[in-house]
Formats: C-alpha cells, structure tokens, sequence
C-alpha cells in the first residue's frame, strides 16, 4: 500500500511545488525588466487568474474521483467518457470567461484597488493570458483524469515543462525584443497552450488521449448529467468557502495596518508548504481510493485510510518540528524587514499549530473527493466556515490578531474533525 500511496504522493508533490514557480519567474522577469509598476500588475494580473482558475478547481477533482472509480471497475468507455465531459464543461466555462473578460477584468480591478498606472499594464496582461483559459481549464480536466488511472507521473513531467517553456520564452520576449508586460503574458500564454497540447498526445496505457476525444462511447458508459453537476457543484461552493475565508483573513490583517498584514502573510508560507507537501497524500487518496470505491473493495479503503494517516502523522510531527526549531530562521529567509520579522515572531506561536490541526482535513478531502461524497465535504468547510467568521467576530475585538489566528486554526480543526465525524458514521456504509 505504501507503494501505491508514493506513486501518486511524491509526483504529486513536484508537480504542486511548480505551481507557484509560474507566478514567481514571472515577477523575477517583471523585477529585472520594469519598474515597480510593472511588478505590481503582473502580480495584480496573477492574483485575478489565481482566483479565477482556484474557483474552476472542481474539474480536476470531481473528474479524479469519477475516473478513479471508473478505473476500480475496469469501465474504460466510462472513463474515457468522463474525460469527454470534463472537457467540455472546462471549454465552456473558458469560452465564458472570453465573452465576459471585459466585465471580469473592471471587476477585479475594482476589488484590488490599484493606481491607475498598474491598472492598465495590468489590464494588457489580463487580455492576452485570458485566452489560455481554455487550456488551462483543459489541463485541470486532463490532470484529474491521469491521476484517477493512478498515474500521476505525466502531470509531474507536463509541470516541469511548463515551467521550463515559460521562463524560455518568456525572457526571449522581454530580454530580445522588449516586449515588457506584453512578452511576460505571451511567454506564459504559450507555455499554457503548449502544456494543453503535451498532456493531449502524451502516450498513456498503451495509447494517446487524443483518441479518446473523438472516440464514439458506449451508451452504458453515460454517467448521468446530474451526477457530475452536483457533485461539481458541490465542490465549487466548498471552494467558494475557502476563498471566503482566506480572503476575510486577509483583509482583516490588512484593516489593522500593512505590518500585520506583511507578518500574517509571511506566516501563511508556513501553511502552503505544508499543503505542498499533505495535497500529494490527498491526491494518492482521491487516486487508490477512488479505486478502491469502484472496485468495492472496502478492506483495501480501510488499508489505505490506516497508512495514509500513519503518514499525516509523520509528516504533522516532522512539519511541527522545524517550525518550532527553525521558525525564527525560515521568517528571516523570506524577508528582511526586521519589524515584519519581529511582529511575525509575536504570532509564530500560533503558526506552530498549523501541520497539528490542518493535517487530517487534507487527507480527508482525497478520500472524500475519491468517492465523489462532495456533499460531505461541503457540510464539513461550511461548518468550519461558520465557526472561522464566528469566532472571529467574538475574539477580534478583545485579542486582535491573535484572536484570528484562533480562528484561523479552529477552522482547520473543525474542518477535518466533521470530516472525521462523517466518515465514521456514514462513510462506511455507504462504501460496503
């Protein structure tokens, strides 16, 4: 079981540690070519389709967890089925992000509230990357249908060399032919397209995913719309939760002044590494899990529940370690403002907490999302949700940022403690 659980867990991890990397060559690039001014509108830029491609994230993880079922019960039409759909509800929902990007673009610019002068670079950046939408899309369908085949080793290599392309054309548009903001958004535009295109002819079991485009299904294969709607409705409001929040935690640093806000968001590096590293055991979950459901195979989920926890403990434990022992020196690497550094060591404390009461809530959700119980998973970030806006509303007032750290924390707690409560109680008759 450990073996099935490092085939998808470690790819996994690559690939999430590349997700990032393509925001930050682009503000590398934007840093040695611009002025401030064009740092702050590819970083306005890249927060806009942040958020746009974080809400869309249901394609991936609704297409996962019918894939990995569909492969327990050895289905291939479905599964090729599944990813005929998947692509189709990516390319409609990209097709509508095209139509309004005019009305999506005056939006967010409204939200983040920059100068005039970031507005407009920004502005050039948002209508060229727009049209990688439906490749970007594509790939979070194509990602999720790999790694419902247990196969998380093309998602790995299609990442590293996004991220290859991108920082090579990139510089070539900007550093040869001074396109500035222009040559930043194209060198991503292609790398996205030419990704859509690796994943397309990428040969996998013994055949290419382009002949599962056009490929004429069984009509027995046809998971029914309202299935795959609920279920990726589900998923999309859970996310909507977690924006929420990450978003009120954010504002509310920020109304107390911008040394809190720079200190709390130093500490949330402290919670992304750590999702880095617990996304890869969640995606090996929702992968060998969702097998297991379609296989009905209830001793092999029970297996892989047992070790998948034995390594969230590990990893909690390990995590918790070095943020105790080396917290002070990872804030110093990340900044040197010496007032943000010693305002974030006044609630590192709270950050120490974050692998103890966040690690069972990303195992959790690949179980959840790998027998498609989306449900389940939207009560248990609903609940969670409340009581964050709850309690911080009740301890703000008294305890200021330390009371949002609270809860902050409880959110993670409560979130997977529900989950745990669920699973107890109904998942496992619902798995027999």
């Amino acid at each position: 079981m450990n073996r099935q659980i490092l085939k998808i867990a470690i790819p996994s991890i690559v690939s999430n540690v590349t997700v990032p990397l393509l925001g930050l060559v682009d503000l590398w690039i934007s840093g040695h070519i611009g002025s401030a001014d064009c740092i702050g509108a590819i970083a306005v830029g890249g927060m806009i389709f942040n958020m746009l491609y974080w809400l869309c994230g249901f394609l991936r993880m609704g297409t996962g967890g019918f894939t990995s079922q569909a492969y327990g019960r050895g289905n291939v039409d479905e599964i090729n089925y599944i990813l005929q759909r998947s692509l189709r509800m990516a390319f409609g929902l990209a097709f509508a992000f095209i139509l309004l990007q005019q009305p999506l673009l005056r939006f967010s610019l409204w939200m983040m509230k920059s100068s005039p002068d970031v507005s407009i670079m920004a502005g050039s950046y948002f209508r060229i990357l727009i049209w990688g939408a439906p490749a970007m899309l594509g790939i979070y369908s194509l990602t999720g249908w790999f790694l419902g085949q247990q196969n998380a080793r093309v998602p790995m290599i299609v990442a590293i060399l996004q991220n290859v392309i991108n920082i090579l054309v990139s510089m070539l548009l900007t550093m040869c032919f001074d396109w500035k903001v222009e040559g930043i958004a194209f060198g991503t535009l292609v790398s996205q397209w030419l990704a859509f295109l690796m994943y397309i002819f990428f040969p996998c079991s013994n055949h290419r995913t382009i002949s599962v485009l056009w490929r004429k299904i069984s009509s027995q294969a046809v998971l029914p719309w309202g299935r795959f709607l609920s279920v990726n409705r589900d998923i999309f409001f859970r996310t909507l939760c977690l924006v929420a929040v990450q978003l009120f935690f954010t504002a509310t640093g920020a109304a107390q002044s911008d040394t809190i806000l720079a200190a709390n968001a130093l500490l949330l590096q402290f919670y992304i590494l750590f999702s880095y590293v617990m996304d890869g055991f969640a995606y090996a979950g929702e992968a060998v899990g969702g097998k297991a459901y379609g296989a009905k195979d209830f001793e092999m989920f029970q297996n892989l529940t047992r070790h998948l926890f034995i390594w969230g403990i590990g990893l909690m434990l390990v995590f918790t370690i070095v943020y105790v022992m080396g917290g002070n020196e990872l804030l110093q690497i990340l900044t040197a403002q010496g007032e943000v550094i010693a305002t974030a060591q006044k609630y590192l404390p709270y950050a120490v907490f974050i692998p103890l009461t966040g690690f069972a809530a990303f195992l959790y959700d690949g179980l959840y999302i790998g027998t498609t119980s989306s449900r389940l998973m939207l009560l248990a970030v609903f609940l969670a949700a409340a009581s964050f806006f709850l309690l911080r509303f009740l301890l703000f007032p008294k305890f200021s940022n330390a009371g949002l750290w609270i809860a902050f924390l409880t959110f993670m707690f409560v979130r997977g403690g529900v989950q745990a409560i669920c699973y107890h109680r109904i998942f496992r008759a619902k798995i027999k």
